[in-house]
């Protein structure tokens, strides 16, 4: 009896009784093709089917022996089939069973990643639209720039997320092959027809080429995918991040009852969620090169690739999805300070609006190399707390031709730069 995991944990995909599990089924697979197509007799595949079963331990105790775990899995399996284990893996050659087994395991890992790539673009979608008039200021270099909306940075990650999910369900399309074709890919000892088959039972489609191996890019493709989606979760991180610093604290993750932000100081709320999904963002793009390095393998095959990816590709999809929640519920109850936004906007005195207030005076008609001394000039002043960047731009005579301090104090005003907030929601979300 083969033990289904939870799919709800990735841990139970890549426990040790469900790649065994996998690895029977794969067996399976091939025994029905073969039945079908009269090498194997139907009796004897179906009595094969009803009585195959496998022990962790057994297989364990085996490879102590044998240094091979297939050949040791095989030998639990025949135990259990007595003298018909002569039709069992029959023609099949160890990764034909491994690397097809590989494949099965990393696209079931890559549907639960996007499935919660989907709970974190919903969390999103309702940050974006809460927060969707709620002004701040925006930041170029860590400085502060033009007013922007909240809900803008929650609707760009939303965006960026979904580019990731499709890359995800690319890869998933990519590594959904198999191959039955042999020690070197001929297909010597079992017709394509069989893989075909097999392969179909499974839900794979057949590699129409292969050496012993699947091919690396295969997987390559997967860990980039997951990389690039890590990054994207330490760039929401890195953002958590600078908004909870204390100078800022616009923005802070949850905080619960009873929660300790430190040993020695009892004030202290700390990003640590957001940290830690940046530190294990890390992790991804190292496992990132290792699969780029085993795409070059000797001749027909080498093993070099296997001992990489039996620690890389449980361990990277073990982490991506444990990232993907954990940012989830870090934004679903996102703390959020409006009033410290308010209060950050007026932090320069007005300097926000120099590019208004330059337009403003370009459209007066002066010229803009005019325009930009006058303006560059006031914001230096504001910048040396001279006074607020209004009452010394009043202070030039150039401006005070043009404008009155009523006409001025309009560029003053944060909501107009969220003027088109609608039409790049529009985008990003549908219009619906």
């Amino acid at each position: 009896m083969i033990k289904r995991y939870t799919r709800k944990e990735m841990a139970g995909l890549w426990s040790e009784e469900n790649k065994y599990g996998t690895w029977l089924k794969v067996e399976l697979a091939a025994l029905q093709a073969q039945a079908e197509l009269g090498i194997v007799p139907r009796e004897a595949a179906k009595e094969i089917v009803n009585r195959a079963s496998f022990s962790v331990e057994r297989i364990e105790e085996i490879e102590e022996t044998v240094k091979h775990d297939v050949i040791a899995f095989t030998t639990s399996v025949s135990e259990s089939i007595g003298a018909l284990s002569s039709h069992f893996h029959y023609g099949l050659t160890s990764s034909d069973v491994v690397d097809t087994s590989w494949c099965i395991l990393t696209k079931e890992a890559l549907s639960l990643l996007v499935k919660e790539t989907d709970s974190l673009r919903a969390t999103l979608k309702e940050q974006a639209l809460r927060h969707k008039e709620t002004v701040m200021v925006g930041r170029t270099h860590g400085v502060h720039a033009e007013p922007i909306s909240f809900g803008l940075k929650f609707a760009l990650w939303y965006e960026e997320i979904g580019r990731d999910r499709v890359r995800l369900e690319k890869a998933m399309e990519t590594i959904g092959v198999g191959k039955l074709s042999g020690a070197v890919g001929t297909y010597a000892h079992l017709a394509p027809e069989v893989e075909e088959k097999a392969v179909a039972i499974l839900g794979l489609s057949p590699a129409n080429i292969a050496t012993q191996v699947i091919q690396r890019d295969r997987f390559a493709e997967v860990m980039f995918a997951v990389a690039v989606t890590g990054a994207t979760l330490e760039k929401i991180a890195t953002e958590i991040r600078h908004l909870q610093r204390t100078e800022v604290r616009e923005a802070e993750e949850p905080f619960t009852e009873g929660q300790k932000g430190s040993s020695a100081m009892p004030h202290k709320r700390n990003p640590v969620g957001a940290e830690n999904i940046t530190g294990l963002a890390r992790l991804l793009r190292g496992y990132l090169v290792p699969a780029l390095e085993n795409v070059a393998l000797w001749h027909e095959r080498d093993i070099s690739h296997s001992s990489t990816e039996r620690v890389s590709v449980p361990d990277a999809t073990t982490l991506l999805h444990y990232m993907l929640r954990r940012m989830t519920g870090i934004l679903k109850d996102l703390h959020v300070y409006p009033d410290n936004m308010e209060a950050n906007l007026e932090k320069t005195r007005g300097l926000i609006y120099s590019q208004k207030v330059l337009l403003a005076l370009t459209k007066e008609g002066l010229t803009r190399e005019d325009a930009y001394a006058v303006v560059q000039k006031a914001a230096m002043r504001t910048w040396k707390g001279e006074g607020h960047f209004l009452d010394l731009l009043m202070e030039e005579d150039k401006v005070r031709e043009k404008f009155s301090r009523e006409k001025l104090s309009a560029a003053f005003d944060p909501r107009p730069y969220l003027a088109y907030v609608d039409t790049i929601f529009g985008r990003v979300f549908g219009n619906g």
